[in-house]
């Protein structure tokens, strides 16, 4: 089963997020990332995972009236910014839920556990139809 697994963070406190980590919070939280993901590799469960980039590199695109795409910078809708995520090919749902709060428990600022809010979203199969 499919699942993408995903956190995300307020684009308006981005900055301050970010700005609250010091070097060697950054080194923790990226050494608990690649942990996680090299556990999900060697398992045969990663599908792909990518952290991205703040809302200050998000461009929001619309066709405009002759289908040519329209870009603006910024996002397209205010709030949260997807930070990154994971695509799982896992056994069960509970097994994604597991993931998810390891990413949860990701150090941040200090080292404690961030224990931020992570997304789980199934990813339905897709049967493409013959005509």
């Amino acid at each position: 089963m499919l699942y993408m697994i995903q956190m995300n963070v307020d684009a308006a406190e981005w900055d301050s997020v970010m700005s609250s980590y010091s070097q060697d919070d950054m080194q923790a939280m990226f050494a608990h990332m690649e942990d996680l993901n090299n556990e999900l590799t060697s398992a045969g469960e990663m599908v792909e995972a990518r952290g991205l980039g703040g809302p200050s590199l998000a461009k929001t695109v619309r066709a405009d009236s002759d289908g040519k795409p329209r870009v603006t910078d910024g996002q397209a809708v205010k709030g949260p910014i997807l930070a990154g995520y994971w695509v799982v090919d896992v056994k069960s749902e509970e097994r994604a839920y597991e993931i998810a709060a390891r990413a949860s428990a990701c150090p941040g600022p200090g080292g404690a556990p961030g224990n931020d809010p992570v997304e789980v979203h199934p990813l339905p199969e897709y049967e493409p139809t013959t005509a």
